[in-house]
């Protein structure tokens, strides 16, 4: 999914404390010494800028270019400089070896099926040096199935109007949100409706599991609540660390 009239909305609506969080995740597992990391999936930056304060070597990317020039947006505003590229996390081809590859957000649960999870682990593993880290986090099958269908979120500011609602897919495990957004237009004086679809799946953790070990990946580790512990029916989101042989 190429995020388009969200990425005008998505920094406002995001948590900020999720990043710090994400940040946290990875400096536990992997103490920052200035090693290259890769973050897929990694929107507007603001994890990567956090992750690169923490003292990695940083190279941000994504499939949308609308995120991407907020992510430079970001950069220019702090003085900083990062390698941004736009891809998809399935064709890592051409990409320089790193010690660390980070996909957080759910963003693997916008793969359609798992055969294309595993064509991002494979991509991953490609450029992954020996023994580098993987970690990322997916929906968790409670909130799929349970949470998601039927939510509604209704935000409100003097520039945009968004709304929010989900429903169960059509497949096991799916989700959809209907995102509808109404963004104040100066020229016209007038507000315009914009609307998405956003397609979501999870799989059980095991499916994800024998993917990760499909392609080399070992020593794979699954938690909940950002790592702070173990899994069980209730959790709203997994976090998986694997390492390359």
């Amino acid at each position: 999914m190429i995020y388009s009239s969200f990425a005008q909305v998505y920094d406002t609506l995001m948590d900020d404390s999720l990043y710090l969080r994400w940040r946290d995740y990875v400096q536990k597992r992997v103490p920052a010494h200035g090693q290259k990391l890769l973050e897929l999936a990694g929107g507007s930056g603001s994890l990567a800028l956090l992750l690169q304060d923490a003292g990695y070597d940083v190279a941000l990317f994504d499939l949308s270019s609308e995120m991407l020039d907020l992510a430079e947006a970001k950069l220019v505003d702090q003085n900083k400089q990062m390698l941004l590229m736009q891809g998809d996390m399935r064709e890592l081809d051409g990409i320089e070896p790193v010690s660390v590859v980070t996909c957080f957000d759910d963003s693997l649960c916008y793969m359609p099926d798992l055969e294309n999870v595993r064509k991002v682990f494979a991509s991953v593993y490609g450029v992954l040096e020996a023994g580098g880290d993987f970690m990322f986090d997916a929906h968790s099958l409670h909130q799929i199935d349970d949470v998601f269908p039927g939510y509604m979120y209704n935000y409100q500011t003097e520039d945009y109007a968004f709304m929010w609602s989900s429903y169960a897919g059509d497949l096991p495990h799916t989700v959809e949100h209907d995102l509808t957004f109404f963004v104040y237009d100066e020229d016209l004086d007038a507000y315009h409706p914009m609307q998405e679809t956003h397609h979501e799946r999870t799989y059980p953790i095991a499916d994800i599991v024998a993917q990760l070990k499909a392609v080399g990946f070992v020593e794979i580790e699954v938690s909940a609540d950002f790592g702070e512990k173990a899994v069980d029916d209730q959790d709203t989101r997994w976090f998986f660390h694997a390492k390359k042989a």
